[in-house]
């Protein structure tokens, strides 16, 4: 992925929004990623897998219950503490 610093994206902005319809670009401030430009295509197919993915996490949840795969939290939470302490 290519990346620009803030201050060349600024400059650069209609070549920035040219090149972000064939591949993600990084924008970078301080020497830091701040930011990825990207075609509203390629952001709204992401939002989709997104979607897909939390309502499959959700069906697994449901089905979970609905079989019974459930631990109290209580005990998740002491067994978190005993293995960080």
């Amino acid at each position: 992925m290519e990346s620009l610093n803030a201050s060349e994206a600024k400059r650069e902005f209609g070549e920035l929004l040219i090149k972000a319809q064939y591949e993600p670009v990084g924008i970078n401030k301080n020497g830091k990623p701040v930011a990825v430009v990207m075609s509203a295509a390629e952001y709204e197919a992401l939002a989709r897998l997104k979607e897909e993915s939390l309502r499959a996490a959700i069906h697994e949840g449901l089905k979970d219950l609905d079989e019974g795969n459930v631990v109290d939290g209580e005990s998740v939470i002491e067994r978190l503490k005993s293995k960080v302490v």
